[in-house]
């Protein structure tokens, strides 16, 4: 039997006419090879419908609508193509389709930032809303907002739909990630309220002080990035090394937050596992965490009374 061409993609099955036909044997490939689910899906099944969808340009909302449809030949082979890429180079699908969804917003994303996965946007609107229990009670009369940290700048954007009157900074060091919050910027039409800031933490914003700070900074510690799945190595290390025990950034941010923000305001962080090394290492620290849907003890509020 003739050997396949080197370099030569594999011709797409003929038994795959439909959407779900695709979605089906994407599921089935990636169990196969075992690819790691880490991206903003949880599961095959969704990874799938996800890739499948933004590859035919279809609304998360409406994939069931057009699910048992045919697909062209085109889209067909584009499919095909994107299902073996995921599983020959282990890279994040919304690398490959240049998407990701938070809070139903869609970001763009590429190589130059992390894939947003932050549970801070989920936050913001189940404890910052301003009804019975919220931590704001009043969202409209916060004015100033600074995003540390802001990657491809989606807590940025989610940050203006919860604050509607506030003005937001978001800072970075990477000049590559910045490129990319200003796209998602220009996308939510919001060049007027988000400024991007390039500099290490809390030193291009000088003296200023705000009502609220979120971060969601590097805080893998060194055991965490020995294990990095191979999906995650595609995205930049700097933005999960956070040192030996994964605090070292989050660290700085409390040294300093207590200096930017207004006497009623405070910082939300997002610090993954590290909860029992910052419990130790700030033990008079009266961390309040705030649990999602999915996450428990991973993201801490801090008033500034606290950090002064």
């Amino acid at each position: 039997m003739a050997r396949k061409a080197a370099g030569k993609p594999a011709a797409v099955p003929r038994e795959l006419v439909s959407i779900l036909d695709f979605v089906r044997y994407a599921v089935s490939r990636m169990l196969e090879a075992g690819v790691v689910f880490a991206h903003g899906t949880t599961d095959p099944v969704a990874e799938a419908v996800f890739l499948v969808g933004e590859a035919l340009h279809l609304p998360p909302e409406n994939f069931e609508t057009f699910a048992t449809a045919r697909v062209t030949a085109t889209e067909a082979k584009r499919l095909h193509g994107l299902i073996e890429t995921r599983i020959r180079t282990r890279k994040p699908a919304a690398y490959l389709v240049n998407r990701i969804y938070m809070r139903g917003l869609p970001f763009y994303v590429d190589e130059r930032v992390i894939v947003p996965r932050s549970y801070i946007g989920e936050l913001l609107d189940e404890h910052f809303s301003g009804a019975p229990g919220s931590l704001f009670e009043e969202p409209e009369q916060v004015t100033r907002v600074l995003d540390l940290c802001t990657g491809s700048g989606c807590l940025a954007v989610l940050a203006a739909r919860a604050f509607p009157n506030a003005e937001i900074d978001a800072v970075d060091l990477s000049k590559a990630a910045l490129e990319v919050a200003g796209l998602n910027v220009a996308l939510h039409g919001l060049e007027d309220r988000i400024t991007l800031l390039k500099g290490d933490l809390f030193k291009p914003v000088k003296d200023a002080r705000y009502d609220i700070i979120i971060s969601n900074p590097p805080y893998v510690d060194a055991e965490g990035m020995a294990g990095l799945p191979r999906e995650c190595r595609h995205e930049p290390k700097m933005a999960f090394d956070g040192g030996a025990d994964g605090v070292a950034l989050v660290a700085r941010i409390l040294e300093a937050a207590g200096d930017h923000l207004r006497d009623d305001g405070g910082l939300l962080c997002e610090v993954g596992r590290c909860h029992d090394a910052l419990e130790e290492a700030y033990p008079r620290l009266p961390f309040l965490w705030l649990d999602s849907a999915e996450s428990s003890d991973e993201v801490f509020w801090l008033p500034a009374t606290a950090l002064r």
